[in-house]
């Protein structure tokens, strides 16, 4: 019986890598995670994925809505089981949130009204680099046993590793994209304002700490509204 369920095991653990390598994007990266955690470890009811945006923590996959809600309330309030995981570093499993003396009073009170009892929240690293949090509900106390805890720790494994893969694809692509978008606006202030490609560039960023937009959208609006204006300018018939 252990061999078969080990085997089992093994086997499910082996399509979710399968899985996460045959994603070619960071959504879908993100999508598989959550759809593996559900199926992989007992007792969740609902799964999302937080991760870190500069200095906030966002809602970036879940299952249900019940998950954007809540995962997102963490963030608002500053305190919650996702937080802690990420900012402690280390695994947080709460067994019953409707247990007085929670950590997390606003968060528990919101979940419990939601119907969520249980939770497990599990920091995504590689090396020393945290992502995230994969945040797992349960509608029921003590739904997360010890071999669930185990197998969750593996999910989180497995998806921190193709997260980052996933993760610095998608900031190499931007990256590219950004690059693309700077040469584009470069060009025609060049062309049009007769400007070195240094006086260029420096107005990009000027414009950008003036309107508190990223230089990127910048370029980006220049190049639009560029090619709105010469539309307009071309002549018909």
């Amino acid at each position: 019986m252990i061999d078969y369920l080990g085997q089992n095991l093994a086997h499910r653990m082996s399509e979710l890598a399968v899985h996460l390598q045959d994603e070619d994007n960071r959504n879908g990266t993100l999508r598989a995670i959550v759809t593996g955690a559900l199926s992989l470890v007992p007792g969740t009811s609902w799964a999302g994925i937080s991760l870190i945006q500069g200095k906030r923590v966002t809602v970036e996959a879940s299952s249900h809505d019940l998950v954007v809600e809540l995962d997102q309330l963490q963030s608002d309030f500053g305190e919650g089981p996702c937080l802690s995981a990420i900012h402690q570093q280390h695994t947080v499993h709460v067994t019953d949130l409707a247990e007085p003396g929670q950590p997390w009073p606003r968060f528990a009170t919101t979940a419990v009204e939601r119907g969520v009892r249980s939770m497990m929240s599990l920091r995504l690293f590689v090396r020393r680099e945290t992502l995230g949090a994969l945040n797992l509900y349960a509608a029921r106390p003590d739904a997360f046993t010890l071999d669930a805890e185990i197998l969750a720790d593996l999910v989180a494994q497995h998806a921190a590793v193709a997260l980052a893969g996933a993760t610095h694809e998608h900031h190499l692509n931007a990256a590219l994209v950004n690059r693309d978008l700077l040469g584009q606006a470069k060009g025609i202030l060049m062309q049009r304002d007769r400007l070195t490609a240094l006086q260029a560039f420096q107005l990009l960023v000027h414009t950008s700490q003036e309107t508190n937009m990223k230089i990127a959208d910048v370029a980006r609006w220049l190049i639009s509204e560029t090619e709105n204006n010469a539309h307009v300018q071309r002549p018909t018939g």
